[in-house]
């Protein structure tokens, strides 16, 4: 699996994530921080790419199209990096699970 970390979240989850061997990049790393929802679904799409996002466009966009990327929607409100880094550690397991089971949207909810 690989997975590109939306701009609503911070750089950090990217590092954290890629820290524990995972495939990932945050949309700063390709250069894409200022870019349409659209122009990321379209690198999601075409490379294969699982998004994390707090953007609740992609969940819609996802439900009315026929093709789309998976998603992982973030839902766990404003907090620290500390927090969220934390709660990532602490659902991770459980996230790629999902997506392992052919879970198109992951929704994590606090």
């Amino acid at each position: 699996m690989k997975f590109i970390v939306d701009a609503q979240l911070p750089p950090a989850l990217a590092r954290f994530l890629a820290a524990k061997g995972e495939d990932i990049i945050h949309v700063v790393d390709v250069k894409m921080m200022a870019s349409s929802d659209s122009e990321i679904w379209e690198l999601a799409l075409k490379n294969s790419l699982i998004i994390i996002t707090k953007d609740e466009d992609f969940q819609i966009r996802a439900s009315v199209s026929a093709l789309f990327p998976k998603i992982v929607w973030v839902r766990i409100g404003n907090c620290s990096r500390k927090s969220l880094l934390n709660y990532f550690e602490q659902q991770w397991v459980q996230i790629k699970h999902e997506l392992d089971n052919g879970a198109n949207l992951v929704e994590l909810v606090e």
